[in-house]
């Protein structure tokens, strides 16, 4: 029996009565460290989308946590610290509705999901499409007294753009910000952004376009 106490209970007898002091002293403090609850709005992380295909819904999913816990963590904690991972393996083309659980949102140890809000999304998803369409000069302005424009030369004259087919197919040119031929009585050349209105589309290597105006004087009526 001596030797059964000599070996299990007195060895390290120290560090063992110093670790059940400080077990202690953290179950009393967290006894005592009072719950509170926060809410936060968390965008919803999108995972593995299939690479042929788009995401053809405006709004970006987002949700609001509300977490339970001690007053100290909940005090310590930010919004970078919680995040709801969604898998989007295998999804295809069409309208698919996504639950959101305690189990998909990523929260510091000790914290405790009680709400979710919504409770789930709608997401529509269409195939990624490119095509390349015609690019639209956007011009203004006074033109001099007796001219008009003549010509117009676009270089590039098509840009590609990128996005769900629906949208991509309903897109029949891009424009270019505004171009301001007020007085111009010759040639005068440009250089702009093309774009197109649609959020969800993307003009891939957009780079600058070059606009030349070709100003003609107008005809005189009878002229012969």
């Amino acid at each position: 029996m001596g030797d059964f106490l000599q070996r299990v209970v007195l060895h390290n007898l120290g560090l063992k009565l110093t670790a059940l002091a400080l077990s202690v002293g953290l179950w009393l403090a967290v006894a005592r460290d009072p719950v509170a609850e926060v809410a936060l709005d968390i965008p919803v992380e999108i995972r593995n989308i299939p690479p042929n295909l788009e995401i053809s819904s405006e709004i970006v999913p987002k949700a609001q946590i509300r977490l339970r816990g001690p007053e100290r963590i909940i005090h310590q904690l930010h919004s970078s610290d919680v995040y709801v991972a969604i898998e989007f393996n295998g999804v295809r083309s069409g309208e698919r509705t996504f639950d959101l659980t305690a189990q998909q949102i990523h929260q510091p140890a000790g914290l405790e999901v009680v709400q979710i809000v919504p409770s789930q999304f709608h997401l529509t998803f269409d195939a990624r499409l490119s095509r390349a369409v015609p690019v639209q000069p956007r011009v203004t302005g006074t033109f001099a007294q007796g001219y008009q424009i003549g010509r117009i030369v676009t270089d590039p004259a098509t840009v590609t753009i990128t996005g769900p087919k629906a949208r991509v197919d309903a897109i029949e040119s891009a424009t270019t910000d505004p171009i301001d031929v007020s007085g111009a009585m010759n040639r005068v050349t440009f250089v702009r952004h093309a774009y197109v209105s649609d959020p969800l589309i993307e003009v891939t290597h957009s780079d600058p376009v070059r606009i030349t105006v070709i100003m003609e004087q107008t005809p005189v009526s009878g002229a012969r």
